[in-house]
């Protein structure tokens, strides 16, 4: 799996450098997004931009992803999505469940305004 990942003070962007996100790469992502959440990341946003197909097992990479993060109060960002993935992320009805925004910029703000929430919570 070729990628890479840049480690901000609030969040991690990982950047998938694959056109396909299918049983090929997913086991790899899976594991990337378990080692990098042990690390004690709480926040991930996965730029999806180069990727063109996604098969049933990148959705399920994605998902785990999602579940690890939000477990732990975190955020899971996905941006730059193409139209197929978007499509397949619809047709699973799994649209109202991850967080899914046009671009990496976008994202960093989603992470910022998550982070300012779960802060007002405290208080």
């Amino acid at each position: 799996m070729k990628y890479t990942i840049d480690k901000k003070e609030k969040y991690t962007l990982v950047r998938l450098h694959e056109e396909k996100l299918d049983s090929n790469v997913a086991p790899q992502l899976k594991s990337e997004m378990v080692t990098l959440h042990a690390e004690g990341i709480r926040n991930i946003i996965l730029d999806l931009s180069e990727v063109k197909y996604t098969d049933s097992s990148g959705l399920s990479a994605l998902l785990v992803g999602n579940r690890i993060l939000q477990e732990d109060e975190g955020i899971f960002v996905l941006a730059s999505l193409s139209d197929h993935t978007m499509k397949l992320i619809k047709i699973s009805q799994l649209d109202s469940v991850l967080t899914i925004l046009p671009t990496v910029e976008e994202g960093v703000d989603a992470v910022f305004m998550h982070e300012i929430e779960k802060d007002m919570k405290k208080d």
